[in-house]
């Protein structure tokens, strides 16, 4: 990759094909999503050295709930192990990791995995990776405008006193700069309910390569495209 090459301070990804990528060997779904979660500690690490600072990938939606049983089964085995080897890597790479989504549906061992992989990972100062799990951007804007309903009436929040920073401040990502570039694999070409108020001003890099063969490669074709583009923010570069 070019030495000047401008890097987007946060990058989102929806990880998809890994079904369709396991069934194209002739193997079940579950064995693709395992390959995809060893392709996410990969891209964690590949980005980090890209020197982005924030990556945020789109693990389970409130959707995902509707798959076959025995599908949201193995994601959840899955989620179950993946926590304690995040929490491996996240201590080698000195990586901040935080789950968005709703949480409360799932199991009590995964909350509790999850709590303790975000305390032990807060102060952290390398990679910071937002996991999506249960999650879904309606869902958590909905979630955003109770929180505020909340304080307004516990507080008495005027009405005017209501900001985009309001409202950003309630959503999952907090503090979290809005994603400069979103990465969508296997040629899909929507955001499927991710994200939806940090997108705003968002790039967009579609790839044919399904989720476990992304690579280091493919993530800097989407860096260098990303580069090309003529509009930011609304506005044309001078």
């Amino acid at each position: 990759m070019e030495q000047d090459i401008k890097i987007p301070n946060h990058v989102a990804i929806i990880l998809d094909g890994n079904g369709r990528w396991a069934k194209s060997k002739g193997m079940p779904r579950n064995y693709g999503h395992v390959q995809g979660a060893k392709t996410v500690e990969v891209i964690c690490e590949e980005a980090y050295r890209m020197g982005i600072q924030y990556l945020t990938v789109y693990a389970f939606s409130t959707e995902n709930w509707n798959r076959p049983k025995d599908e949201v089964d193995a994601l959840m085995g899955l989620l179950r192990n993946y926590m304690k080897t995040c929490l491996k890597t996240a201590a080698k790479n000195n990586m901040c990791v935080r789950i968005i989504g709703e949480k409360s549906r799932l199991d009590e061992d995964i909350r509790n995995r999850i709590a303790q992989l975000e305390e032990a990972t807060r102060n952290n100062t390398g990679l910071h990776f937002q996991i999506g799990i249960n999650y879904g951007g309606r869902d958590e804007i909905v979630r955003a405008v109770r929180k505020i309903a909340l304080q307004t009436a516990k507080d008495g929040l005027d009405a005017e006193q209501i900001t985009e920073e309001t409202i950003s401040k309630m959503l999952d990502t907090g503090e979290i700069p809005d994603p400069d570039l979103l990465i969508r694999t296997c040629n899909e070409q929507r955001i499927s309910n991710f994200l939806l108020w940090q997108l705003a001003y968002t790039e967009f890099y579609f790839t044919p390569v399904a989720w476990p063969d992304f690579t280091k490669e493919e993530l800097e074709k989407a860096v260098e495209a990303y580069n090309k583009r003529d509009r930011r923010y609304g506005l044309l570069k001078e």
